[in-house]
């Protein structure tokens, strides 16, 4: 019986044009990886750059890897870094759905069209079902000839609308080449003899990723497709199919690897970190976003440090190299320590102060006057603790720290500069900032020594630490007279006993 062609002209007829239009379309099978989020990334600037449309659809026909929470983080994470799409699960769109096991109904007929055309047949033999996505990690190539292959396009349909377990395989040329071209690595070209008959619809009456995706990018009108390198032996296959329906190819444009070093992959089963982690480990979405944008892409020139907007208007595709990218942690954490240094102090203080209280159970102590500390010296929201757990507890300190060559100090100049300042810092009418500073600062001209000199005492009773966010005077403005003055006084004790 002949396939209604009505329906698949009622298709093509809701199909979006006129537009760019591109898509991330991720698998919902755990956290978001940086390769997936510089996917994402890459699509969105392409489709803003061009007054486009960006969209998200979750491919999730693989329900052996479905994790249950996916794909809320997929849209948590797109929202939080600025990556807002226009058309998508949660808001609807054009050519809604946009999880693919809602669009079940779609794949089958097109997959039997392309059997009634002689570019797909059914196959009841035995196989061991991959999908598709895993051949290109598991290097699959060709199979020895399947004997459904030649079976007659008649004889095949009544076995299979009878129920005979099956599925439908793509007919591959046996002869010649395919040949595609690519954005980034330009004409490539595979011969035909290598490329298997891939799986369009499994015996569950699913559609392999690989079929699905086709289908779904023809229907939203998708222009432009960013993929890895990993699958770049899967396009020879999908301009076969997109060949079979006489559809126009979208434009590929395939990305380098993202790698730990020369010769490893970023592996979240080596320990490697998800968007999550990083979010975990205290860097700013932004900072994140703008880092995963030049691993694999150059804007040209020194200029590193880019808004969204400023990428959406910088980006072009020349820019994007074939060569993998290695993800250097250091780096990354640098450009957090710019974004942090330029946040509003505001933005900043509240992002500082879950972590400013997790160190600081003194709710007496100001969580905003750290943080105004803290902001020029951080890196990375999760080393807050650390570095200010001093202003809770005086730690246990070596009288050693008060020997500092660059002060001039040693344990007997310190236990001297102390002795000074304590009967100054009690005598002062009024606790501030100002107050502290200049009560010091005419005690060192007074004892005719540096600055310094008294100033690292100071700083190491006050503090018992070497390195600490802001000096002497903020540390004892912020203590507080009566604790920096008990913390002055164990100084000196220390050092007596020493």
């Amino acid at each position: 019986m002949e396939i209604d062609k009505t329906w698949f002209d009622d298709m093509e007829a809701k199909i979006p044009k006129g537009n760019v239009r591109t898509r991330f379309a991720p698998s919902p099978t755990g956290y978001m990886h940086v390769g997936g989020l510089r996917t994402a990334l890459y699509a969105y600037l392409i489709s803003k750059k061009a007054g486009g449309t960006f969209i998200l659809r979750i491919e999730d026909t693989d329900q052996s890897r479905f994790v249950g929470d996916a794909t809320d983080i997929i849209i948590r994470t797109l929202k939080g870094v600025g990556l807002d799409y226009d058309e998508g699960p949660d808001i609807g769109g054009p050519v809604e759905p946009y999880i693919q096991t809602q669009r079940k109904p779609l794949y089958r007929p097109y997959a039997e069209l392309l059997c009634e055309k002689g570019a797909a047949y059914y196959c009841f033999c035995q196989h061991v079902e991959h999908d598709e996505r895993d051949h290109e990690e598991l290097g699959v190539v060709a199979e020895a000839e399947d004997p459904c292959r030649n079976l007659t396009y008649e004889a095949s349909k009544r076995r299979a609308d009878s129920g005979d377990s099956h599925v439908i395989r793509m007919k591959t040329p046996r002869t010649g080449t395919t040949s595609f071209h690519d954005e980034i690595f330009g004409i490539i070209t595979v011969e035909n003899k290598t490329l298997d008959d891939m799986v369009l619809m499994k015996s569950d009456n699913l559609p392999t990723y690989n079929f699905a995706n086709v289908i779904d990018d023809h229907l939203m009108g998708i222009t432009h497709v960013v993929r890895g390198t990993e699958y770049l032996p899967s396009a020879p296959k999908y301009n076969i199919l997109y060949d079979a329906f006489g559809w126009e190819k979208p434009n590929y444009v395939t990305v380098s690897l993202i790698m730990r070093d020369a010769q490893h992959k970023l592996s979240k089963r080596r320990g490697d970190p998800t968007y999550e982690d990083l979010l975990t480990e205290g860097y700013l979405p932004e900072a994140v976003l703008n880092y995963v944008a030049l691993l694999g892409w150059s804007p040209g020139g020194e200029r590193e440090l880019f808004t969204l907007p400023e990428l959406v208007e910088t980006f072009d595709i020349k820019g994007i190299s074939k060569s993998p990218a290695i993800f250097d942690k250091e780096k990354l954490t640098y450009f957090n320590s710019e974004y942090i240094r330029t946040l509003p102090p505001g933005r900043f203080a509240a992002l500082a102060e879950p972590y400013i209280r997790q160190a600081v159970k003194n709710l007496a102590l100001d969580a905003g006057e750290i943080a105004e500390l803290l902001q020029p010296r951080c890196e990375k929201l999760k080393d807050i603790p650390e570095k200010i757990d001093f202003f809770d507890t005086l730690p246990e300190y070596d009288t050693e720290l008060y020997v500092h060559k660059k002060s001039k100090t040693d344990k007997a100049i310190s236990l001297r500069m102390l002795n000074a300042v304590l009967p100054v810092l009690k005598s002062l009418p009024e606790w501030t900032q100002e107050a502290i500073h200049d009560a010091l600062i005419g005690l060192a001209e007074k004892l005719e020594t540096k600055n310094a000199t008294l100033m690292w005492p100071l700083r190491i009773a006050a503090a018992g630490k070497a390195v600490t966010p802001g000096g002497a005077v903020e540390i004892c403005r912020i203590l507080g007279r009566e604790e920096s003055l008990l913390r002055i006084e164990t100084g000196i004790k220390k050092l007596k006993e020493g």
